[in-house]
């Protein structure tokens, strides 16, 4: 499905929120406060948007992108700001990577997605060093409140149409209302970063509360 949206995916992304999600990474990278010469790794990474934007930022000596959507991939490695990236085909629950190798980790609309939370978030813990930092931005369940039936409408109707209209494929973009649906509220994968060994784990809502943007220490 994701080989299949990868030639739409940003300008898709740019349209379903409003542009948003440029600012939304940018946010992400001051929660993990990057320093000079430090390694990183953008998990789930598709096209690179996250690990991109960290490499303007000329401090980290080494940027992995991994993936193993490898269509995603092929899209953002044609883009010359995309050069510096390692492109890595990889599993977000068996990462080939040995403990400790990374001083960050990131992770864009990537959670939802896995089918073992806990295991995707122990590894991430085991590849960071001691006092290396996580954040991880996705999609929350709305707030029951009186914006949640709009924000469903968006969800159920104007993504899928958008997504048959520019890229051809509604069916991924109901995909996307589904899984966001039934993903766990802020609080609860809060919970989940604490028992995976996480410390000074928050989280901030974003978008009316559609999105989650979560960051902690190991």
């Amino acid at each position: 499905m994701f080989g299949r949206i990868a030639p739409r995916y940003d300008i898709m992304n740019r349209l379903m929120t409003f542009g948003q999600d440029l600012h939304w990474r940018r946010l992400l990278l001051q929660r993990i406060a990057l320093k000079q010469n430090e390694r990183m790794l953008d998990l789930g990474t598709g096209t690179g948007d996250i690990a991109g934007e960290a490499l303007s930022h000329g401090k980290v000596s080494l940027c992995v992108g991994a993936d193993f959507a490898l269509e995603m991939m092929q899209v953002g490695r044609l883009r010359p700001a995309m050069r510096q990236v390692r492109w890595t085909g990889s599993d977000a629950l068996h990462l080939p990577f040995p403990g400790g190798s990374f001083d960050a980790v990131t992770s864009g609309f990537l959670m939802r997605n896995v089918i073992d939370i806990d295991a995707a978030l122990a590894e991430q813990y085991r590849v960071l060093r001691v006092g290396g930092r996580v954040a991880c931005l996705d999609t929350t369940p709305p707030l029951d409140n009186w914006l949640r039936p709009l924000i469903l409408m968006h969800f159920r109707f104007i993504m899928p149409l958008l997504g048959r209209l520019v890229a051809g494929q509604a069916e991924a973009y109901a995909y996307l209302p589904s899984t966001t649906e039934k993903f766990l509220a802020p609080e609860a994968l809060q919970q989940k970063f604490a028992q995976a060994g996480f410390q000074n784990v928050r989280y901030q809502r974003l978008m009316l509360g559609t999105i989650a943007l979560h960051w902690a220490e190991k």
